[in-house]
């Protein structure tokens, strides 16, 4: 598999693999409410390509506020039903997460299951509030610089490309 930024011609095949991997309505979710309107941060957009340039897997990476830090809100990933099982999703995390990191990027978070994001390093962040209907439990987050998440809460919400 090869790992690269998306491009532009990449969004619609992304896109059917979302809508593949996902319930429908997938946009009335609470995180799409904090992408809407907002550009994604591209260098964490990431799509993994095998040899004959079939999309396996990807991930969008998004800029949020939570209360006055700013933050990546990691999502969504998805991997293709024919390469699941291959770690694929977990080389994407990886890869966003370093390059958020090498992009001056101190905190990102997501929601999801926290049994398979504390693999990753993620915690539950208790102080911080996703839009409803959001389950608290599943709000987690990984610092990418010591501390980073300490004193950090409030209620999430949508930033510009830089997280201001």
């Amino acid at each position: 598999m090869n790992l690269r930024p998306e491009r532009d011609a990449d969004w619609w095949e992304v896109e059917a693999l979302f809508d593949l991997c996902f319930a429908p309505g997938r946009e009335a979710l609470s995180s799409y409410r904090l992408r809407d309107g907002v550009p994604p941060v591209a260098p964490l957009c990431l799509v993994a390509r095998d040899g004959d340039g079939i999309l396996g897997g990807a991930i969008r990476g998004w800029p949020v506020r939570v209360g006055t830090a700013r933050a990546i809100l990691l999502g969504p990933v998805a991997v293709h039903p024919t390469r699941q099982g291959e770690g694929l999703g977990g080389w994407l995390i990886r890869a966003q997460v370093a390059e958020a990191a090498r992009q001056g990027w101190d905190r990102v978070m997501l929601v999801g299951d926290a049994p398979y994001y504390a693999r990753f390093g993620f915690a539950p962040l208790p102080g911080v509030r996703m839009p409803p209907p959001t389950n608290p439990d599943r709000v987690l987050g990984l610092a990418l610089t010591p501390g980073a998440w300490d004193g950090v809460s409030g209620a999430v919400t949508r930033a510009d490309h830089r997280g201001d």
